[in-house]
């Protein structure tokens, strides 16, 4: 069985357990405390003592894009990824990495700078709005991101988002986000994997 290294209060983990619940694979969570996260065990994992790590049979594999991509690779019948070397199959890259690289980053100093920094949070706020505007773009009247079905990029994408209820801005996204967003959040396998991470 696989096994999902989480913590506390860390977002990221879900993205995998949404995953996992899509595909119906059993899996472990194993909840540490942050100072078990920053061990020589966990680092063994992960050398920056982060999470998620996903460990299987063959060992482990950190970053939440990268675990997800690998766990649609390991099922291509459940559709969560295109076939390699297509055109969707980019598309699904493209965005899966969009998330953690280009939406993710100015969320978070955003909200981290809003009392300390207020200029330098505006300044971030509208990184974000400017690539959840591409986003908006893309979805353009479609369900999904790719190819009119729900892939791995949506799961990336969806979940960076979800910060914004987070920290108070939701409401501000544009309304096909909004209905994405909260559309997305209702998925079956998206609640269980909440209630799996949360509970541990």
């Amino acid at each position: 069985m696989m096994r999902l290294y989480h913590r506390d209060h860390a977002g990221r983990p879900i993205r995998v357990a949404w995953v996992l619940e899509e595909l119906g694979e059993p899996y472990e969570v194993v909840m540490m405390t942050r100072e078990e996260s920053k061990g020589e065990e966990h680092r063994a994992r992960h050398p920056l003592g982060r999470v998620p790590v996903l460990e299987d049979e063959q060992g482990f594999v950190f970053e939440s894009a990268a675990i997800c991509l690998h766990l649609a690779d390991l099922h291509p019948d459940a559709g969560l990824a295109p076939a390699p070397g297509t055109h969707e199959r980019a598309l699904v890259y493209q965005w899966t990495i969009f998330a953690p690289a280009e939406l993710e980053p100015p969320l978070i100093e955003s909200a981290v700078h809003a009392h300390s920094d207020p200029e330098r949070s505006a300044a971030a706020r509208r990184r974000f709005d400017e690539a959840a505007q591409a986003v908006s773009g893309a979805l353009d009247g479609s369900d999904y991101l790719v190819g009119g079905r729900f892939t791995v990029a949506d799961v990336l994408v969806a979940s960076t988002l979800a910060f914004t209820e987070r920290i108070g801005f939701a409401d501000e996204l544009p309304a096909n986000l909004r209905d994405y967003l909260a559309r997305l959040m209702q998925r079956p396998a998206r609640r269980r994997a909440l209630e799996r991470v949360t509970s541990g």
